[in-house]
């Protein structure tokens, strides 16, 4: 179905499997995908492979690239994972498998800033639990064509050479809206096209119990776009970038920036940026997301 090299014949398809060690960015490989036009589906356990590769053929064209995120969580049911490669060659559907890594010091540092429990780590330590995983996937590493590092790889490096992977000249071509959450005590981002401050939005900061997450959190976001104010001011925003971006577009950009900022860059500009992104993403907008301050705590 696909080619199997990144710079391939695009009219055949790609079907791309990503996988790798939890917390070495398969989250952020989906996102960059799906902002390329990839259809993604994150999870699938890998028995379903075959039969959704099958779908897709079957679609007339219009499920051409595929993106599935397939890792250890999901349990028992990841051992099927070469066995369903197996079954997609012997159907005849090229893939490519794009397996994620990053050095042991690299993932427990990023275990500990998201507060996010390792999948292996029920009744082990993180660091045992990276290094179980790294063995129990050994042999889907081995399999893989395309090994991406990220360790030193900063978001927005680790987007680009995805993109320089996996995009084609139509996805080039296309207007790409960056939006980066930041905190005005960190500075400005200096190539931002447009800066929003949203610091006039009810703050989680003085909110004990929410203090020490992120605006990615649920219950975070919840607090800042629960309000009426915020509801108004996203509608209000989301209206007049739909303006702008048509003039945009007719002068010749081919890229817009816009900085949403508010204090520290950890609460409020972090709600504001996700859900702005989903706003522009459900209008067929090409979008990527940078969270620049959202680790610094000084």
């Amino acid at each position: 179905m696909a080619d199997s090299q990144a710079g391939g014949d695009v009219s055949k398809g790609r079907f791309i499997i990503i996988t790798g060690l939890s917390g070495a960015g398969k989250t952020q490989a989906m996102r960059a995908l799906e902002d390329l036009g990839y259809f993604c589906v994150d999870n699938l356990p890998p028995a379903l492979i075959p039969s959704f590769a099958q779908l897709c053929e079957h679609s007339a064209g219009r499920v051409s690239r595929v993106a599935l995120v397939v890792d250890i969580r999901g349990g028992e049911f990841f051992r099927d994972l070469s066995q369903a490669l197996d079954r997609l060659d012997e159907m005849g559907f090229v893939h490519q498998l794009l397996f994620l890594e990053a050095d042991d010091d690299t993932l427990v540092r990023r275990f500990k800033e998201t507060r996010r429990r390792h999948p292996l780590a029920d009744e082990a330590h993180v660091q045992d639990a990276i290094r179980t995983e790294r063995r129990l996937l050994q042999d889907v590493r081995g399999r893989s064509r395309a090994i991406i590092d990220t360790s030193r790889l900063s978001p927005a490096k680790f987007r680009d050479k995805l993109v320089q992977m996996y995009a084609d000249d139509r996805d080039l071509s296309r207007f790409m809206i960056a939006i980066v959450s930041f905190g005005f005590k960190h500075g400005l981002p200096l190539d931002s096209d447009l800066v929003f401050d949203v610091r006039f939005l009810p703050n989680p900061q003085y909110v004990e119990s929410l203090r020490s997450f992120d605006g990615r959190e649920a219950a975070v976001a919840d607090y800042v776009l629960r309000s009426p104010l915020t509801r108004n001011f996203l509608r209000r925003l989301a209206s007049f970038l739909e303006f702008l971006i048509p003039h945009f577009v007719a002068e010749g950009k081919t890229q817009l920036v816009i900085g949403i900022g508010c204090t520290g860059g950890r609460h409020r500009s972090v709600a504001i940026a996700e859900r702005l992104a989903e706003i522009l993403r459900s209008k067929r907008h090409r979008v990527l997301m940078e969270h620049r301050d959202i680790d610094k705590t000084a």
